[in-house]
C-alpha cells in the first residue's frame, strides 16, 4: 500500500509540475488574465476535466503559479544572502537587492504577475502569504541585525513619524525586533524603492531614457543603504 501510494504521489507531483510549466509558458504568451486550463490541457494532450482533478478553477493555477513564484524569489534572496559576510550589513542588502534584480530579468512574466498589476477578479488567498514574506524577511533580519549589533545609523533627514503610523509600524517590526518606528518607514521606502526600480526597468518606463540600468540601480540601492543607515 505504501509503495503505491508512493507512486500515486511521484506520478502527481509529475503532473501537477507538467501542468504549471506549460502554464507559466502561457503566461508568457497570453498573460494571467489569458490563462486558460482548456489551452494546458489541450497542450499536454489531456482532456480539461483531467487538468480540473488537479487544479478546480484558474485561480486554483494562478495561486499555484503565484506561490512558486514567490518561493523562487524567496530562495533566491534567501541564499543570496547566506553566502554573504554576515557582519556586513551593507554589502548583504546590496547582494540580496541584485539577487532580485536578477531574478527578475531572468523570470520577467513571473515578476509581472506577483509584482505587477493585479489580475482582474483574483483573490489571492491566505496560501501565499507566507511564501510572499520569505524576500521581506531577509530584508528585515539584515536591518534587525545590523541594528543589534550597532551599525544602523539613519542620517538625520527624515520628518518625524506620524503617530497614526505607529499601529502599522508595529506589525512590521516583528521582521526586524527593536528598531524604531523611523527605521520601519525607511526600510518601507527602501523595499519600494527597491521594486519600483526593477518595474520601471522591466516594464518599459526606462526605454530610450536610461541605457546603463545595471550601473544605476547599483547606485540606488547605494543610496538607499545609505537612507537605511547600513554601513558603507
Amino acid at each position: 500500500m505504501n509503495a503505491s501510494r508512493t507512486a500515486r504521489e511521484r506520478v502527481r507531483a509529475e503532473l501537477v509540475r507538467e501542468i504549471t510549466d506549460i502554464a507559466r509558458v502561457q503566461l508568457a504568451s497570453e498573460g494571467a488574465s489569458g490563462l486558460s486550463l482548456r489551452a494546458v490541457a489541450r497542450e499536454m494532450g489531456m482532456v480539461s476535466s483531467a487538468v480540473h482533478r488537479y487544479f478546480p478553477t484558474k485561480d486554483d493555477l494562478l495561486t499555484a503559479l503565484i506561490v512558486d513564484g514567490y518561493n523562487s524569489v524567496g530562495a533566491a534572496v534567501e541564499d543570496a544572502d547566506a553566502a554573504g559576510p554576515p557582519d556586513d550589513f551593507g554589502a548583504r542588502w546590496l547582494i540580496v537587492c541584485h539577487a532580485v534584480r536578477n531574478w527578475a530579468l531572468a523570470r520577467p512574466h513571473e515578476y509581472a504577475l506577483i509584482y505587477g498589476s493585479p489580475v482582474p477578479g483574483y483573490r489571492a488567498p491566505e496560501d501565499t502569504i507566507g511564501p510572499a514574506s520569505r524576500a521581506t524577511t531577509v530584508y528585515g533580519r539584515i536591518l534587525g541585525d545590523a541594528h543589534r549589533a550597532g551599525r544602523l545609523s539613519p542620517p538625520d533627514i527624515c520628518p518625524p513619524v506620524p503617530p497614526i503610523l505607529s499601529t502599522d509600524a508595529e506589525i512590521i517590526r516583528s521582521l526586524m525586533p527593536g528598531v524604531s518606528d523611523d527605521v520601519i518607514t525607511r526600510a518601507i521606502t527602501a523595499w519600494t524603492g527597491l521594486y519600483g526600480m526593477i518595474s520601471f526597468e522591466l516594464f518599459g518606463q526606462f526605454n530610450n531614457v536610461v541605457t546603463h540600468r545595471a550601473e544605476l540601480f547599483d547606485h540606488n540601492m547605494r543610496g538607499l543603504a545609505r537612507f537605511l543607515g547600513l554601513p558603507d
